[in-house]
């Protein structure tokens, strides 16, 4: 066979493991950082690649965000405001999950994520709190279904602990916090 030939069979080879390695460790890295997340989206959308690239997308489009963690002041206030939230709930469950929803919004606010429709703030959360956004969803469920007066005051209390899952992340300054925006 012609040397020549056997070089091209050889660097074709080596590009095409080259190609599908870097997509794999690509796809595994998006899956880490998602987690949860990355699962959803690849059944929602039933394409590994259009859920990566869907997953991108939130990425681009939260970078152009300023994320910024919270001040001292900023994190005992709102730390403050959620022990009224769970005291509440004693009295008003109902009423804790509409503070509680109202809560989360502020922080996201202040935090600098933009506040728009529910499925689009939960996306833009999603790329730097992947591991509780489905608390968020999973609340905000069932404060859907609280409007209909079809849950139980166990649900109620879910939807609190789901709540706290997401408000919990948003409060802690970490190092995960995007820098130099």
């Amino acid at each position: 066979m012609n040397p020549i030939l056997l070089v091209i069979i050889a660097a074709l080879v080596v590009g095409c493991v080259a190609v599908w390695y870097i997509g794999t460790v690509r796809s595994r890295q998006v899956r880490d950082r998602f987690g949860p997340e990355y699962e959803r989206m690849r059944n929602r959308t039933g394409s590994v690649h259009e859920a990566e690239a869907a997953l991108a997308a939130r990425t681009k489009r939260v970078e152009k965000f300023h994320i910024k963690p919270l001040t001292t002041e900023e994190r005992s206030r709102f730390a403050e405001v959620w022990g009224h939230i769970q005291r509440l709930f004693v009295d008003d469950p109902k009423g804790a999950i509409g503070e509680a929803d109202h809560l989360v919004n502020e922080v996201m606010t202040a935090r600098g994520y933009p506040i728009a429709e529910f499925e689009q703030r939960a996306a833009d959360v999603s790329v730097d709190h992947a591991h509780v956004v489905q608390h968020y969803r999973a609340a905000r469920a069932i404060a859907e279904r609280q409007a209909n007066d079809e849950v139980s005051t166990e649900d109620l209390r879910l939807a609190v602990i789901h709540y706290r899952a997401l408000f919990e992340d948003l409060l802690e300054e970490r190092t995960s916090v995007r820098t130099g925006r």
